[in-house]
């Protein structure tokens, strides 16, 4: 399934249907009075968040969602039935703003939280407008027109811990070793186009959710490259992960130096995110000799404490990595 993570559409909700003119007209009830129902209420346009979704591919190519009209009131005072509420089910974590204004209307980030565009409501039938000097009212009151808007639906992924990192630096290897997630993998950079999820579990009852999104380069916030696209899912991450690969990242500069252009872009993107809890990690340890090793985790225990080594094809240090991530995104007592 392609993953989308934004979409813009128009919905409308419905119409509530009109009042009815009526009289009664019984056998031997002479004078009969009015008795024209009300409408029934319009549909509304109801998004929910869904464990079963997780792309908003569903909505790409339908520009228009509608939901029924209530249908007109009847005689005897019979009230119209109302229109069917339309329920678009989205992702857990998508974020619902006006598309003109961009103002936010909800953020759905737990299962089965929802928004509503309500419908119209009915108008009343000509029962409801007999007085005493008034008694056959011949007019009833039309139905609320429906509602209608552009939405912009815009997908942030739920995670625990997001990887970020230069493109090639080993975030999708370290996923699919620490998870069963499956994501593409080749020794050349911009292996990942797309986010990808995975969860991790330590032992018994433990577990959290890691995400891995495309690598940055220098200009990322500004557009650069396609890790900007994707930054927003980062924004719920409890911690995230700076990996720097030991060896030569294609004259990407020292480690210091790609972990202060990391940083450079998260704050550029939004300062709250580059502020976010990290852990520094040294990847393809089995890459480089120990004198080399040695010396880049020197370089980052000046950038940060406890800086830690792993190599996702030995396996070394990631049983101690993931036993960190675990500890550091639990909630504070």
């Amino acid at each position: 399934m392609k993953f989308v993570d934004e979409v813009s559409f128009a919905i409308a909700s419905g119409s509530g249907g009109p009042g009815a003119v009526s009289f009664r007209r019984e056998k031997y009830v002479p004078r009969g009075g009015p008795d024209g129902g009300d409408g029934g209420h319009g549909g509304s346009v109801i998004f929910r968040a869904s464990g079963e979704r997780n792309t908003l591919v569903d909505f790409r190519f339908n520009k228009t969602y509608r939901a029924e009209s209530g249908h007109k009131g009847d005689r005897r005072n019979m009230t119209g039935k109302d229109g069917a509420d339309l329920v678009l089910l989205v992702p857990v974590g998508t974020v619902l703003r006006d598309d003109a204004t961009r103002e936010l209307l909800a953020d759905l980030a737990e299962v089965g939280a929802s928004w509503s565009l309500p419908g119209g409501r009915g108008g009343k039938g000509n029962a409801h407008f007999a007085t005493s000097t008034h008694r056959t009212p011949r007019f009833a009151q039309d139905g609320e027109q429906a509602t209608d808007m552009r939405v912009y639906l815009e997908l942030r992924l739920l995670a625990d811990v997001g990887l970020v990192g230069l493109p090639n630096a080993g975030k999708s290897t370290l996923l699919s070793v620490i998870s069963a997630a499956r994501p593409k993998i080749a020794p050349y950079p911009f292996t990942t186009l797309v986010p990808n999820l995975g969860v991790v579990s330590v032992g018994e009852g433990r577990s959290f959710v890691v995400a891995d999104v495309p690598g940055l380069i220098e200009g990322a916030a500004e557009g650069a490259g396609l890790g900007h696209r994707f930054l927003r899912h980062l924004e719920r991450c409890r911690v995230l992960v700076h990996l720097v690969a030991a060896g030569d990242e294609d004259g990407a500069g020292s480690v210091a130096e790609r972990v202060a252009m990391l940083e450079r872009e998260l704050e550029a993107y939004d300062p709250e995110l580059a502020g976010r809890e990290r852990v520094l990690v040294l990847s393809k340890t089995d890459l480089v000799d120990d004198g080399q090793r040695k010396d880049a985790l020197k370089a980052l225990s000046r950038l940060g404490p406890d800086p830690m080594a792993i190599s996702a094809v030995t396996g070394e240090g990631v049983r101690e990595l993931v036993e960190t991530l675990w500890k550091r995104t639990r909630p504070s007592p």
